[in-house]
């Protein structure tokens, strides 16, 4: 294989891997927006918290699984919080008072975190090397991250779970009648706060993992949350209420911003990787505003 080819598809992997935790990211938001239909601000701020949590508690000497599964609980039971407290009392209200909340609830979120662990910058060993999988390197030539190839994986059999959890099985459907219409979905016995409380709880998950594999890669920091909001151009690219458009969008951004880095950043400048996704993103909403796989919304008159 020619070495030009080879380094393109070097570049090509390392973003599929990077777009499949994106992907991850971005079900959270989905699976928000399909019960509540609001764009959740505050994920990114729950990736942080998570992150800062698990850190902290690893420090503190707990073991390693240990630690894992209380972070899990504090962010699931912070869910169920945030559910009761917040949203609640919202039900019915117009959405963009519910984006407001998660506006608000973004920016507690970031000082409690702080406030509660602290603002430094943290370490975070998981016990996955970054270092190249010589075995691939070695029969092809090509330079794969091991902690990539990890991550992937990890983020990917959470996606297909949790992809398969929310499209089949009675919470699939009530997800969808929910989705729909909230009001009508109550009207029928669908117990919305429920499925609040579900989804709002797997987004918990989610930042958990997240948190996690992205404070390895960068220390946990408040930069965390920054880059959580990377979902926002995939949620553009596959549509908001789309699950599928969430796997996909991911791989196509992850994909995209490593191509464009290599490629057209010598021509425009350096840095072209942590804008491109959102450049993508306002190309989708000129052209095509409900994404690749989501629905056009219809307003009835």
């Amino acid at each position: 294989m020619p070495s030009e080819m080879m380094f393109v598809l070097e570049v090509l992997i390392a973003g599929l891997l990077s777009g499949v935790m994106y992907s991850l990211v971005a079900l959270g938001f989905v699976l928000i927006f399909k019960a509540s239909g609001v764009f959740n601000f505050a994920q990114g701020a729950m990736v942080l918290f998570a992150a800062l949590t698990f850190a902290r508690f690893l420090e503190m000497g707990v073991n390693f699984w240990l630690a894992a599964a209380i972070s899990l609980v504090v962010m699931m039971v912070m869910a169920v919080v945030i559910e009761r407290v917040m949203l609640r009392p919202l039900v019915a209200q117009p959405v963009i008072i519910l984006f407001m909340a998660t506006i608000g609830l973004n920016y507690f979120l970031e000082g409690m975190a702080q406030a509660v662990w602290d603002s430094q910058v943290h370490a975070l060993e998981l016990g996955i090397e970054d270092v190249p999988w010589e075995s691939v390197m070695d029969a092809t030539g090509i330079l794969i991250s091991l902690f990539d190839v990890w991550a992937a994986v990890i983020c990917g059999v959470l996606v297909l779970v949790l992809a398969f959890f929310f499209q089949k099985g009675r919470i699939g459907r009530a997800l969808r009648a929910v989705a729909d219409d909230n009001q009508a979905a109550m009207s029928v016995g669908i117990p919305l706060q429920m499925i609040w409380a579900i989804v709002w709880a797997t987004a918990g998950l989610v930042a958990l993992v997240a948190g996690a594999l992205w404070g390895q890669r960068l220390g946990v920091q408040f930069s965390i949350s920054l880059v959580a909001l990377k979902a926002l151009p995939v949620l553009i690219l596959g549509g908001f209420n789309s699950i599928a458009g969430a796997i996909v969008g991911g791989l196509i951004i992850g994909a995209a911003e490593k191509l464009a880095e290599v490629y057209l950043g010598p021509i425009i400048g350096g840095g072209i990787e942590a804008w491109f996704a959102y450049f993508i993103a306002m190309l989708f909403l000129m052209f095509r505003p409900h994404g690749l796989f989501g629905e056009e919304l219809i307003e009835r008159v």
